[in-house]
């Protein structure tokens, strides 16, 4: 080609990274059980009312969906007891994180967030051509000090991810409260509460909306993929100002979210009983990992979301390598530059099991090797 067709920004763009499908691994490695540890999915399986929802709407997909999901946010503002004007329905989290960079960054406009955090936001701000300013963690925890010191005329956003991915830890209310309170009003804090359900059972854990009513420079994003189990329609939401939702709108696209998406929302959303029992089974899960390293003397973050950050003091490529051998699909540390860490989802007893068992077998070959 005789010029450069594309956008300047994406010469050193780097893409996510997901978790391998099943699929490819059956196909790779010629197994038959695969059990995907790697993406923090609902291993509980989807909503039943939100399967149900889906079945009945299926019907009517030869009609656009409504462009403003005026349905699914009208019960997720009486849910939270807000306005339905202070809500944006997104075509998943990922997308709701590109409507903000979208909406905000401008070339050479700055965001902070964590040098270990998701990073989907830092790849859409690249895209604008924006800057992600990265602050070191402060151990495992997100530094705000740091944060706040490095706020300049330049910056437009702050990113928080809460629970922290992939570390599962939470910033608690009051650390978020100093955050907040030293914060100037024209930049934005972006709070990323994907893994909110799961966070809520920790009494430190700060509920944000009820920052909405003194201040307008605040985004809480939540999720219907974790804990109600339906990832594969792709649907989430922002939660901020009046103002600031009217101009996220009008970046969204006019029908950003299908009809199934929307329908599975609204059930989902009445789905209590799923949402409990996926919780239960998270915790579970996340207690039979924790006794199994601390008995392999492996050292870990206390998560609260549905995955755990664990160190196997080996190099996480070459673990995760050897577990995929046996058919199970985590996320190595590396990608984060924490060489040898891992990060495991939940998932069912039985998945848990398979998975640490793997786990000290790999291990113990590792260390006769």
């Amino acid at each position: 080609m005789g010029k450069n067709l594309f956008r300047r920004e994406l010469a050193n763009l780097m893409p996510y990274v997901p978790g391998k499908p099943i699929e490819e691994v059956q196909k790779e490695y010629g197994i038959e059980e695969v059990i995907k540890l790697a993406s923090n999915e609902n291993q509980l399986g989807p909503s039943p009312k939100a399967v149900e929802a889906v079945k009945r709407e299926a019907e009517n997909i030869n009609m656009y969906p409504d462009p403003g999901s005026m349905e699914l946010r009208q019960a997720i503002a009486k849910k939270l007891g807000i306005e339905v004007e202070n809500i944006v329905v997104g075509n998943g989290g990922e997308q709701i994180l590109q409507i903000i960079a979208q909406t905000f960054i401008n070339e050479g406009d700055e965001i902070i967030a964590a040098d270990t955090t998701f990073t989907i936001l830092g790849i859409a701000v690249d895209h604008m051509g924006g800057k992600c300013v990265s602050i070191p963690m402060d151990g495992y925890k997100q530094n705000f000090k740091g944060f706040i010191e490095n706020i300049n005329e330049k910056t437009k956003l702050i990113y928080v991810c809460n629970p922290n991915n992939p570390l599962g830890n939470i910033a608690t209310k009051e650390e978020i409260d100093y955050l907040i309170k030293n914060v100037p009003d024209d930049v934005v804090v972006v709070i990323d509460e994907a893994y909110y359900d799961f966070a809520k059972v920790n009494p430190d854990y700060p509920e944000t909306v009820s920052y909405l009513k003194e201040k307008s420079n605040i985004i809480i994003l939540r999720t219907f993929s974790k804990v109600t189990g339906i990832a594969g329609v792709r649907i989430g939401y922002a939660i901020t100002s009046k103002e600031i939702a009217t101009e996220m709108s009008k970046v969204k696209g006019t029908f950003n979210v299908n009809r199934l998406a929307q329908a599975a929302a609204l059930g989902a959303l009445e789905d209590e009983e799923h949402i409990k029992k996926t919780v239960e089974l998270n915790y579970k899960s996340l207690g039979m990992m924790e006794e199994a390293f601390e008995e392999l003397g492996l050292e870990y973050v206390k998560s609260n979301a549905n995955f755990v950050f664990v160190n196997v003091g080996k190099d996480s490529r070459t673990v995760a390598q050897e577990l995929l051998k046996r058919g199970i699909v985590i996320k190595a540390g590396d990608i984060w530059g924490w060489n040898t860490w891992l990060r495991v989802s939940t998932g069912t007893l039985e998945q848990t099991e398979k998975f640490l068992a793997a786990l000290k077998e790999v291990l113990k070959e590792l260390v006769s090797a």
